[in-house]
């Protein structure tokens, strides 16, 4: 059996994260201040003193998760003295978490990654007026049944299904609207909804604008192939070529992130361990609730690395 690796998405950012992975390790620091430079923003300060209001915009969070992840990537690397390329046998991230995979497998380069991050952030929070998306979880739901509450939701409106993120937990997204007719057809079919504190609504239709503008800023940006195959949130399925993964990052913004499905691929490729590199640990709850043969584990802390580097 064999495990691969996976970085997470947006919403488990937190004041503080990566303040202990600077202090105990040069090389997380380092990386750190790589991507305030490729910024040119004390992106660091923020992530580790707030404000949260500033933390939580979009532009502000997404490469904030990347430099956690990617200093994890790199304590590991240095202080473990193992390359992720014989350590796994694939790399997936959910939704901004795809930028910090193919960065970790060396397909992109840290400060391109961090100004990617910062415009697509950006481009997704000015593509709809604040107020006017929204985007609720439909739990104790499959996705066939979650995409027919958000066809009898929209009206006309967008209402599409932006995350399907394991058995039972489907994310919509669209106008704010028609979200909240589906949150009252779900609660007619005896199902319940969260509506989730996001400022813009990701992976539907909505967000084409932002597709456009990455489509620019990715043509002009290197990609190399990645040192591990990238699981990709548009088609779960695995690819090393450049050519598709741009054009996959693309369609990305507009797509749904099929992470049930992308768990699953792996695991039909005898991967058994998903390791969640970075920030919180939203995926590795995922991993089994997906497969219960799956095992999830959190490496985000100089503890977690601790006992992490002794498996290698």
């Amino acid at each position: 059996m064999a495990r691969a690796f996976v970085f997470p998405g947006q919403g488990s950012q937190a004041v503080g994260m990566g303040a202990e992975l600077a202090a105990a390790f040069p090389v997380a620091r380092h990386t750190f201040e790589e991507v305030d430079e490729a910024l040119g923003q004390r992106l660091s300060r923020v992530m580790a003193e707030g404000p949260e209001s500033d933390l939580m915009l979009t532009e502000n969070a997404q490469p904030a998760l990347m430099a956690v992840s990617l200093a994890v990537v790199r304590v590991i690397e240095k202080e473990g003295g193992i390359a992720l390329a014989r350590a796994g046998r694939f790399v997936a991230g959910h939704s901004l978490g795809e930028y910090s995979a193919l960065c970790a497998a060396g397909a992109l380069a840290l400060a391109d990654t961090a100004r990617l991050l910062k415009r697509r952030g950006r481009a997704m929070q000015e593509a709809v007026p604040v107020g006017m998306g929204a985007m609720a979880a439909i739990l104790g739901i499959e996705l066939d049944a979650a995409r027919a509450i958000a066809e009898e939701a929209a009206e006309r409106e967008v209402c599409d299904p932006a995350n399907d993120n394991a058995p039972g937990q489907v994310v919509l997204s669209g106008h704010a609207t028609a979200i909240d007719r589906a949150i009252a057809i779900a609660k007619q079919r005896g199902k319940r909804s969260i509506k989730l504190p996001v400022s813009a609504p990701f992976h539907c239709k909505l967000m084409a604008p932002a597709a456009e503008v990455m489509e620019e800023a990715l043509s002009a940006t290197a990609i190399a192939p990645p040192a591990l195959p990238l699981i990709a949130n548009v088609t779960a399925a695995a690819t090393s070529d450049p050519a598709v993964i741009r054009r996959l990052l693309v369609e990305q913004v507009t797509a749904m992130v099929r992470w049930r499905e992308s768990v699953l691929a792996m695991k039909a490729d005898d991967v058994d361990t998903l390791v969640e590199l970075g920030a919180g640990k939203v995926l590795s709850g995922l991993a089994r609730r997906i497969d219960p043969d799956v095992t999830g584990v959190s490496v985000g802390t100089p503890s977690e690395l601790e006992s992490f580097l002794k498996t290698l």
